[in-house]
């Protein structure tokens, strides 16, 4: 079993219920050095809490997986999303770059452009300023360790106070009867006025986030102006979004 898919397996244990070492080596088939490895990477970024011989849930509810571990996943689809999305920005644009691995990728599609960027994480900032082009400003305010994304009244802030062309947002969930949520609450404050300060919204989401809901709701579905995902989304649910106003884009699932 690959290393982030072990891990990934080892949260989704975990969650439910404390777990022994014993319990994750039998369902990982790993080495107890290597569960012990990967339960104190894991307590780290805080997807989880050590405890004596093995592992426990965290007190509070988010997305449970560390950036790294979602960075690398659908590698291929995203930078295949990124680049549709970023045909979607005309140059000069005034854009919002949200926190979230995909809009990183989107970040990078974009680097090298004349536009001008508010990027919502440390992650998109960097990926933008990559090559010379573009304008890119950061919010004030705390960084969210691991995704190292900008929350709270700064970044609240930075947001009310531009008017956006285009922005470019992610979501942890995008079910059409749940509406656009995520796993924190400041992030769903920001992202929601982003949405009330953009002339176009456009959410980039794999497929998977179509059939999920989190937490906390920004918007519904209709609130979107275009839905950027791969070809391997239901057929059906993508007639619904569409019928609900929403332009779909769909680009080729690497799966």
């Amino acid at each position: 079993m690959q290393r982030s898919q072990r891990q990934r397996s080892i949260i989704r244990a975990v969650v439910s219920g404390r777990r022994s070492i014993d319990d994750l080596r039998a369902l990982t088939g790993a080495s107890a050095i290597t569960i012990r490895r990967d339960l104190a990477e894991l307590a780290e970024v805080g997807a989880l809490a050590r405890v004596r011989g093995g592992a426990e849930p965290v007190a509070h509810r988010g997305s449970g997986f560390p950036f790294a571990l979602r960075a690398g996943e659908h590698g291929d689809d995203k930078a295949a999303l990124a680049a549709a999305a970023a045909a979607l920005v005309p140059d000069d644009a005034s854009v919002l770059v949200d926190n979230g691995t995909t809009a990183v990728a989107v970040a990078r599609a974009l680097a090298g452009r004349s536009i001008r960027a508010l990027a919502l994480s440390l992650h998109a900032a960097a990926a933008l300023g990559a090559r010379p082009g573009a304008e890119v400003r950061v919010p004030g305010g705390t960084i969210v360790h691991d995704d190292l994304s900008f929350a709270g009244v700064g970044a609240l802030q930075a947001v009310r106070e531009t008017r956006f062309d285009v922005a470019i947002l992610g979501a942890c969930a995008a079910d059409p009867d749940s509406g656009l949520t995520v796993a924190g609450w400041d992030d769903a404050q920001v992202k929601r006025e982003a949405m009330l300060r953009s002339r176009r919204v456009v959410l980039v989401v794999t497929p998977d986030k179509l059939a999920r809901t989190s937490t906390h709701r920004f918007g519904a579905i209709a609130d979107v102006d275009v839905l950027v995902t791969t070809d391997a989304a239901p057929a059906d649910l993508l007639h619904a979004i569409a019928d609900a106003g929403v332009e779909v884009v769909t680009v080729a699932s690497s799966a």
